[in-house]
């Protein structure tokens, strides 16, 4: 799909800043293609973009409207439909990374019809996947894994792609999220896709490539939530990561959006190895990314230090502070 941009991020009435995490991501790697946020009454997550309605946001020449939040089952809430069909009204496409098709809401439907505009469900690939075959395959993939849900595996591959490809790696970011596929403008929302064709999605995202290349595969949940664990280990699995990097968000004491409490990243590394062996029997950890975002610089660098001691690794906040000590061993480790 092409998107046409520049976008504008409409971000409802989002309860918090984490359930605007779409329009964060684009805003944080592209923000050079949006021209502002839309908020409703009660928002309350704030993307550092000025505030335009529908007619300020095509005056200032916004292309798409681009639905920049998330929530528990990708449902479109009825009070948005008025303002998406006045953007289509408006003259904008329409793209949406939630679960529920807009060509599914008769009145954006019929908006988007007879305005001539297009809808863009990031989340639905219009590709046939085949079932995983676990055949392995050249080329190298790097993976981040998770502690949890949304503890930064897109912005650490991210950050990791651009190391690599500033030490003159050939290394590519590969999507498997709604936000991914915005930002990298390609890619598979692995959470979209019927559970028996996961590992076969995440093979055909990461396909044969020369010796010399990298994927960078940004990871999805966590081996450890039970809303979400089925997700991350097809990932696991089609992926078949060569490395894969320990994401983890050190203030949390449960999982997101359920009791479970928090696993260790010593528990993470062990489950990643024995359940990615399946397909790539060398999987090795090379890597802790911590987010630091709610911890002050010192108390940051503390936590990342003893990481790093704890577990042997290198451990970096790889947006704070870069991604360089996981490059540096990816480097020794692989060349």
């Amino acid at each position: 799909m092409e998107i046409t941009k520049p976008y504008l991020l409409f971000l409802g009435d989002a309860p918090d800043q984490l359930a605007a995490k779409t329009a964060s991501g684009v805003v944080d790697w592209r923000r050079d293609w949006c021209v502002g946020q839309m908020r409703m009454e009660g928002c309350g997550a704030d993307v550092g973009l000025e505030d335009l309605d529908v007619a300020g946001a095509v005056a200032a020449g916004a292309k798409t409207f681009v639905i920049g939040v998330v929530n528990a089952g990708g449902m479109l809430p009825d009070h948005w439909v008025d303002v998406i069909v006045e953007a289509l009204d408006s003259g904008m496409d329409v793209a949406s990374g939630l679960h529920m098709r807009l060509g599914d809401i008769p009145r954006v439907a019929e908006a988007a019809k007879a305005n001539g505009r297009s809808l863009f469900d990031v989340r639905h690939s219009s590709e046939r996947f085949a079932t995983g075959k676990g055949a392995r395959r050249p080329g190298k993939r790097i993976l981040t894994v998770g502690t949890d849900c949304s503890v930064g595996k897109k912005y650490a591959a991210l950050a990791l792609e651009a190391e690599m490809q500033a030490r003159g790696l050939d290394a590519e970011f590969r999507a498997t999220g709604q936000t991914g596929v915005l930002i990298a403008g390609r890619g598979v929302a692995i959470d979209a896709v019927v559970a028996d064709f996961i590992a076969g999605a995440a093979e055909w995202l990461t396909p044969a490539a020369a010796e010399d290349h990298w994927d960078v595969v940004e990871g999805q949940g966590s081996l450890f939530h039970p809303s979400f664990a089925g997700v991350t280990l097809g990932l696991l699995h089609g992926s078949q990561p060569d490395a894969f990097v320990v994401c983890h968000e050190p203030t949390r004491t449960n999982m997101r959006g359920v009791a479970t409490p928090l696993p260790s990243i010593a528990q993470v590394i062990e489950a990643t190895v024995s359940a990615g062996r399946l397909t790539n029997p060398d999987i090795r950890c090379v890597g802790i990314a911590i987010n630091s975002s709610a911890l002050s610089e010192d108390e940051a660098r503390a936590v990342i230090d003893k990481a790093a001691a704890d577990h042997g690794l290198p451990a970096t906040d790889p947006v704070r502070f870069g991604a360089g000590p996981i490059v540096d061993r990816l480097i020794a480790e692989f060349g």
